[in-house]
């Protein structure tokens, strides 16, 4: 009998209702299939769909919750027909666990778009009918398909966060070519994902622009981040000094805000990528169709995306801003996550703290 089907065995922490609040909880994990990993966990990003999946804000939440998408850890066994990975690898887990794998997108290595929907990590319905439970826990027993080799040397902390904040900015940054030395970009917002964008932008040779409403993050963007201009979006003399100067902009704000200013900045046929989820996007057809712009969105990204992602951090040294915390202090890093009073990730010492 494998070691992975003994009852209650993995320890975690959950929300049990709309609450959102999160306590110890123990469950057990699927036995080890052949073709799955089952990786220790020693570290797990905080994102903010973490707050929502537990409060219920979709309505579809399914209690107990276990969140958490951004898993670092230790592979501790392997099933019988697993060759890319052995026991003592390092490894990562991003925001979905599962997909058809027969659809044109899970065969171009595209399986977060899954044409019969991928399937969550937390949350998520799997191909048994089991509730998917996130990485607020000890370990956790994934498809070795949607594991991710954590370069040597690459501290695991430093890497939970880019399995959802750095992929997210990352993948539409390579698909509209935001990797040409010399040209410019706008980020707005600095939060988990707009660090990570500006971190990216620099190590391509891009010369960043941060646009942000809180002049307090000025210092930060430009002398630490290493951004190359810092403008408070609410300065209309600020704004019209960048009137199309901008090759490409990407949105990392999830607050409700005016398009049109933005797009105003974009040079002739720039791009305006959206990663963020505001209630509404609304824009004049000027703005888009005079200097022939163009919006697009985009959420984490494929297997193969992630892969080189992790790849080009570690050969580039791209390291996100963390703040490491105890599991028992995850109530306290939510709600100060939605105050945006974090720099610029909290991560979760699972390892360490859940005993």
């Amino acid at each position: 009998m494998s070691s992975e089907s003994v009852k209650d065995d993995c320890l975690a922490w959950a929300a049990r209702d709309p609450s959102g609040v999160l306590s110890p909880y123990k469950f057990s994990r699927r036995a080890l299939g052949k073709d799955d990993v089952s990786l220790k966990i020693t570290h797990c990003g905080v994102c903010y769909a973490d707050v929502i999946w537990s409060k219920n804000k979709h309505g579809d939440s399914r209690y107990p919750l276990v969140p958490g998408h951004e898993i670092a850890g230790i592979v501790k066994e392997v099933g019988s027909s697993v060759s890319n990975f052995k026991a003592g690898d390092h490894v990562g887990v991003g925001t979905y666990v599962n997909s058809c794998r027969e659809c044109e997108y899970c065969n171009d290595k595209e399986e977060v778009s899954c044409e019969k929907g991928s399937v969550f990590t937390f949350n998520g319905i799997d191909a048994d009918g089991s509730i998917t439970k996130g990485g607020y826990s000890s370990y956790i027993v994934v498809h070795e398909r949607y594991c991710f080799r954590i370069p040597d040397g690459y501290p695991l902390a430093s890497a939970a966060p880019l399995f959802c904040a750095g992929i997210t900015v990352y993948n539409p940054m390579m698909r509209h070519k935001m990797n040409q030395p010399g040209k410019s970009l706008g980020v707005i917002g600095l939060g988990g994902l707009g660090h990570m964008a500006v971190k990216f932008g620099k190590a391509f040779g891009l010369k960043v622009t941060v646009l942000s409403t809180s002049v307090s993050k000025k210092e930060e963007a430009l002398s630490v981040l290493d951004a190359d201009n810092f403008v408070i979006t609410s300065d209309q003399v600020q704004m019209k000094a960048l009137y199309k100067s901008l090759d490409f902009i990407i949105d990392t704000a999830s607050g409700d805000h005016p398009f049109d200013p933005y797009l105003s900045l974009l040079k002739t046929a720039g791009v305006f990528v959206l990663v963020g989820f505001p209630s509404e996007v609304k824009f004049s057809p000027a703005s888009l169709n005079i200097g022939m712009k163009t919006v697009a969105g985009s959420i984490t990204g494929g297997t193969r995306v992630i892969q080189e992602m992790l790849d080009f951090c570690a050969a580039n040294k791209i390291y996100p801003g963390i703040e490491v915390i105890p599991i028992q202090y995850i109530n306290e890093a939510l709600e100060r996550m939605v105050k945006n009073d974090v720099k610029y990730r909290f991560v979760i010492d699972i390892e360490k703290s859940l005993k």
